[in-house]
């Protein structure tokens, strides 16, 4: 079955403990935490402090997203946090193997991720260090957006380059994810569907598990 990792983005942020616990009881496999600085993209949400009260409500895997530029100033509090998965941009930084080599390091799964319009041999040189790709599937920095069908063409060749290359990251996917985007993308090689509007504006277990089951 696909790995679902609901964004809490769409959650409402006066309640964060009991959307968490929401999702817990529908059976979310992670919860994704958008990370934005208000520099590499226009939106501002949270910060370390957050990711590790998040962590002291919930056992389920946290896979936190640095939207933020130049993520070797602050890896290190992040990797404090005891999220397991923390992806980074290679938009976003000059020292791009030294900071996936740290959290690698710490014991953490390390992600890149990548903008729509960034080409994915942005990362072919680090594919050696990944455990997750994240490719952002509509434009960055705010919830509720569309699904870009030029997303399933990067996916493709994504899943072409791990099989060709005998490795084994998984290929997560972010923005405009429902059920029927969500089948487009598995088909094309999704390992891991994040979605928030889908997830939160409806029954959250028989969303999660629809989508689970694309």
């Amino acid at each position: 079955m696909v790995i679902v990792s609901p964004s809490i983005l769409s959650a409402d942020f006066l309640n964060l403990e009991r959307d968490i616990k929401r999702l817990e009881s529908a059976d979310a496999n992670f919860i994704h935490i958008d990370i934005m600085d208000g520099v590499f993209v226009d939106n501002i949400t949270w910060g370390p402090s957050t990711v590790s009260e998040i962590r002291k409500i919930t056992s389920l895997t946290l896979d936190v997203h640095l939207m933020v530029n130049k993520p070797e100033r602050i890896i290190d509090e992040y990797i404090k946090t005891k999220a397991n998965i923390i992806t980074i941009h290679p938009e976003s930084t000059i020292f791009l193997r030294k900071t996936l080599l740290q959290i690698k390091n710490s014991g953490l799964k390390a992600g890149l991720a990548l903008k729509l319009e960034t080409p994915i041999n942005a990362i072919e040189n680090c594919l050696d260090l990944i455990d997750v790709v994240l490719l952002l599937t509509c434009d960055e920095g705010f919830g509720g957006m569309d699904f870009h069908p030029l997303s399933l063409e990067k996916i493709s060749l994504l899943s072409k380059w791990r099989r060709d290359q005998g490795l084994d990251f998984k290929i997560e996917v972010d923005g405009g994810v429902n059920l029927e985007t969500g089948k487009l993308c598995k088909e094309a090689g999704a390992d891991i569907l994040v979605s928030g509007s889908y997830i939160f504006k409806r029954d959250m277990k028989k969303a999660i598990n629809l989508l689970k089951n694309v």
